[in-house]
């Protein structure tokens, strides 16, 4: 073997070397990014909790709710990965907070934040990653992001109203579960636009995104 075939190799070698390492850090970072963002929306919650209650409806559904702003925030920094383990590890944090049913009001919360983080994802799958070009910059394009939102709130809406239906008739049954229905698609849709397009603005409109360059 040459000297320059080893040299190439070598090269090679530190340059794989270096992928993996950039990989690992990344990882880590998303990992802390998750832990962060979901340990803050705990620390939120209270805070927000009068802002929270100012805008629920009186069948107690809440126009507003901030938290899911929070979640969405760590998956447009920090990407996917981050995204799922912000939402299941807010879920966790926030059940202590829960003085409602236990548990179905952070699970409620978990399961409508999801599909908002889980559409967007599989929809850039859609297209070639080019060298050196994040997904996250393919988000920011407001076209691409809009598209995904609608199906990512249709998607929510589907899964809310199935848990809304098994949660419903398990404590209340059959009677006026038309009516509650309807209200669960009205506010989902609300909330979803809250919840997809604060955090875009705040996010892309500062370009928060490309400070971190993780995806």
């Amino acid at each position: 073997m040459s000297d320059t075939e080893k040299s190439e190799m070598n090269l090679s070698h530190e340059e794989e070397k270096k992928t993996v390492m950039t990989s690992k850090t990344r990882f880590t970072i998303q990992i802390v990014g998750a832990a962060i963002f979901g340990a803050l929306s705990a620390i939120a919650f209270p805070i927000l909790k009068p802002i929270i209650d100012a805008t629920r409806v009186p069948q107690g559904l809440a126009l507003f709710d901030p938290i899911s702003i929070i979640w969405m925030a760590c998956f447009l920094i920090f990407g996917p990965l981050a995204g799922v383990l912000c939402c299941f590890t807010g879920f966790v944090t926030l059940i202590p907070f829960d003085t409602s049913i236990p548990v179905i009001g952070p699970l409620m919360e978990l399961c409508a934040t999801l599909p908002l983080v889980i559409v967007p994802t599989l929809f850039l799958r859609l297209y070639k990653r080019e060298k050196d070009s994040l997904n996250s910059l393919k988000l920011r394009k407001f076209k691409n992001y809009l598209i995904s939102a609608v199906i990512g709130i249709g998607i929510r809406i589907i899964v809310m109203v199935l848990l809304n239906i098994a949660v419903y008739v398990a404590f209340f049954g059959w009677g006026g579960l038309e009516a509650w229905l309807i209200l669960v698609v009205w506010v989902n849709a609300i909330t979803s636009i809250w919840d997809l397009f604060i955090p875009y603005g705040l996010i892309y409109g500062t370009k928060l995104d490309e400070k971190f360059e993780i995806w």
